[in-house]
Order: C-alpha cells, then structure tokens, then sequence
C-alpha cells in the first residue's frame, strides 16, 4: 500500500515513481551464478504485479543479456514502466571490462540498448563509471544530445564523485546519481547525498539490501560458490561475516518488535526515510524473491528509530567498509 512518501518525480520524466525499483544485475547471470531466463521474466512481471513500476538496468550485466530479458519481459507493458539503462563500460572477447564514456562508444551504445530492450527510447540513461580517458564535458555532452533527440528523456550518473557530479551539471541537465547505499555501506552520507539535495538529484540507491546481507536469509553456513562475487567481499569473509550477521539479527529483533516488518522491509524502508530523493534498489532473480515488496511500503521511520539502529551497527561494526572491491579497473 503506497502513500505519498513512497512516490518520487524523477526531472524531465513524467511518470510517477514508486521508490522501490527492480535492479537486474543478477538477471544478467555473470558473476551471481549464470542465467535463469524463465525465472528472471517471471520475476520482473512479479516486481510488475507488486507495485514496482522502474526497472534499472546496464549492458555489462552479463554483456547485453539483461537488457535482453528485460525487453522481453516488459513487451506489451513498456509504456507503463520506468526504464532506466547505463552506458560507459565496454568489454573485450575475454570478458574483461574496462571504462569508456567517449561519444563514439555511447552512440553505439545507445542503439544497442534501444535493440536489446525493444523499445525507442530510454527514460534515465546513466554513466555506469566515470571514465578518466574520456573529458566530462565530452561525456556530458554526448548524453546532453541524446536528451535532446528524443532517444532518451532524462540523464544519470552512476558512482561518481560530488567533484565530477557538478562538472558534469555544467554541460548536462543531471536529473539522478545512483551511488551504493544501505545500512552497511554508509560513506555517501559525508558528501554524495547532500550534493544530490543540493542539486535535487533523485539517488537510486544500489546494494540497498548489501548483496542479501540485509535479507534476513543469511546464516554462518552460508557459502558462495562459482562466480559469486561475494567471495571477493570482505563482509562476507570471517571473521567479519560474523559481525554483520550479529548485527542483523538485533535489526531483525527491533524490525519485528517495532514496526511487526522483516529485517528486509526494515533495510529498504531506511534507505527510503534517509532522503526524500532516495530510491531503493531491490534486485531479485527469483520470483519468490519480490516477495516483502509491500511490507517496506505505506510506513515511515522516526529520528528516534535512526537513532536506536545507529547504536545497534555501532555495537557490531566498528570499521565501516565501502564495496569498492565492485569498481572495474580505469583504462
């Protein structure tokens, strides 16, 4: 059940937002365990039944294979949903990614896109990683001319820093940042958030559940096998992984005792509460995984409840570590 609080504009596209949106990363299948074609399709019609109307997306999620789910999925549905694309990363026959903002590989990348997704344009096209190769002003305003053809309607940037974010509002007519974000993974709370409340930046806020950290599902047994990423992630080795999993059992107890919600609806909803621009992540490649959609919509928390969870992560984490493990090289 939404209210007011849980809808968002995004500058320069018309819809109404609801402030949960369905990140397809997983869905790509590289580095989360390979695809599941049939139960990623399901599960974006269920993200659909549940109320989320914004599907975030990028070519790199397993080189072109999640844009391609996605445009299958939303056929027949497309002008009913927010679609959000990035551009930035090329790759090589290996695999190997590497940053590449030039114009030249956003022209090409745009089509590709438009043809993977099946559609015409884009709503919210998005610099996945600053490129150090490549100008801003030259990246700025390759997206400006895009925005202006009609083949996309608003502009993002993806992990950038406040100091490329205003350079980039020079030449492009920003409307959102997306920077990781969640109760783990708090660094953009020094800078990031007030430049995005400064500029009036919608934030989509990836990680918003720390890579199933926060789901409430995870135990000491847990492993993570093959390609996972999250063997690479210092949260999920010992002694650390311990930690973390002492700390979501108390957000669990306060969830459940305060507001009768799961650890996971507790997880989206402060990220949600933190700044009114916030938009919250929520990847999923199961069906079953939507599930708890609702639970973080049509409540708010308090200051005092901000307060009380501070002192709970304080107890359990004494070192706050960023997912900068994530970042793909420079050129």
């Amino acid at each position: 059940m939404t209210n007011q609080h849980d809808t968002i504009k995004i500058h320069n596209i018309d819809k109404t937002i609801v402030r949960i949106a369905l990140g397809t990363w997983a869905i790509g299948g590289s580095s989360w365990g390979g695809p599941d074609d049939d139960n990623a399709i399901k599960t974006i019609h269920a993200a659909l039944d549940n109320g989320i109307n914004m599907i975030d997306t990028a070519p790199v999620y397993g080189f072109g294979h999640a844009e391609e789910v996605v445009g299958k999925a939303l056929k027949g549905k497309r002008d009913n949903i927010v679609l959000a694309t990035k551009v930035g990363l090329n790759w090589d026959n290996s695999g190997k990614m590497f940053r590449d903002s030039s114009p030249k590989r956003i022209q090409k990348e745009i089509e590709d896109s438009l043809r993977r997704l099946n559609t015409d344009y884009i709503d919210l096209y998005q610099i996945h990683w600053p490129d150090d190769k490549t100008p801003i002003k030259e990246t700025a305003q390759a997206m400006e001319k895009l925005r202006k053809e009609g083949k996309i309607k608003a502009i993002g940037v993806s992990n950038f820093s406040t100091k490329q974010i205003e350079e980039f509002s020079q030449y492009a007519d920003l409307a959102a940042i997306q920077p990781p974000y969640n109760m783990f993974e708090r660094s953009i709370e020094n800078d990031i958030l007030p430049c995005a409340e400064k500029h009036k930046l919608a934030t989509l806020c990836y990680g918003s559940i720390c890579r199933g950290l926060l789901s409430g599902k995870m135990n000491k047994d847990t492993k993570f096998t093959g390609d996972d990423l999250r063997k690479s992630d210092p949260k999920f080795q010992p002694p650390l992984f311990e930690h973390y999993l002492a700390a979501t059992r108390d957000l669990e107890e306060y969830a459940h005792k305060n507001y009768n919600k799961s650890l996971l609806a507790l997880a989206v909803r402060w990220v949600i509460d933190r700044y009114k621009g916030n938009i919250a992540l929520w990847g999923a490649r199961k069906p079953q995984q939507i599930n708890g959609v609702q639970d973080a919509l049509g409540w708010q928390l308090t200051k005092e409840d901000y307060k009380k969870l501070d002192e709970i992560l304080a107890k359990h984490i004494k070192k706050n570590i960023e997912p900068s493990f994530m970042a793909p090289p420079s050129r």
